[in-house]
């Protein structure tokens, strides 16, 4: 899944219009250039080509009084939000992804309405246990990693992600359905957003 597309359209998409260095702040604000292939390169290589491919729509702004040239805004389409929901949902639901996909589909989570988003976490919990049922066709982790030699290390690695994965999505499913944040159709959600003359402060 395309991880920086997520990240761009959302970032956008919380804007409303955005240009290529107010995305750029919001995602290094969040640390995304630490945790995903969100560098500035790649932040406005995704912002042409989803603007060719019609997820965005580009606006040609003219400069500003302090001078300098015509700078480009984006603005997400429908495509683009259709195409931005479904990644999200993929985020949130597949549990054989890089951490940078969980990542970026929490920080959009209040994206979707809150019933909504529960379901997918649980849907995620199932995935999870799903996968943790097939690695323990081979590997009892009752009896230890050394039943396996040094390779039970990584069962027993991949178990004990998997228990700790399924542990924080339930901490997060409780938190969700005891009123924590601000989900679509609630109210004005808050969005970690850097304004167009505000500096990024990490």
């Amino acid at each position: 899944m395309p991880v920086i597309h997520l990240l761009v359209l959302g970032a956008v998409r919380q804007h409303g219009r955005a240009h290529g260095y107010q995305v750029r702040n919001d995602l290094e604000q969040w640390g995304a250039h630490e945790w995903s292939n969100a560098k500035p390169g790649s932040i406005y290589h995704a912002l042409k080509q989803m603007a060719k491919q019609g997820l965005l729509l580009a606006h040609e702004v003219a400069p500003s009084t302090a001078g300098g040239p015509p700078r480009t805004e984006y603005e997400i389409t429908q495509r683009g939000d259709e195409e931005f929901l479904s990644l999200l949902r993929e985020a949130l639901v597949s549990y054989d992804q890089k951490m940078d996909t969980l990542s970026s589909g929490v920080g959009f989570i209040v994206s979707l309405p809150r019933e909504e988003a529960v379901a997918l976490l649980k849907k995620r919990i199932e995935g999870i246990e799903a996968w943790r049922r097939s690695v323990t066709e081979y590997y009892t982790p009752e009896d230890g990693p050394e039943q396996l030699g040094h390779i039970g290390e990584i069962m027993h690695l991949w178990v004990h992600s998997a228990d700790a994965g399924a542990e924080w999505t339930r901490g997060l499913i409780e938190r969700i359905e005891g009123g924590a944040y601000t989900f679509a159709g609630e109210g004005e959600p808050v969005a970690a957003v850097v304004s167009e003359d505000e500096e990024n402060r990490r």
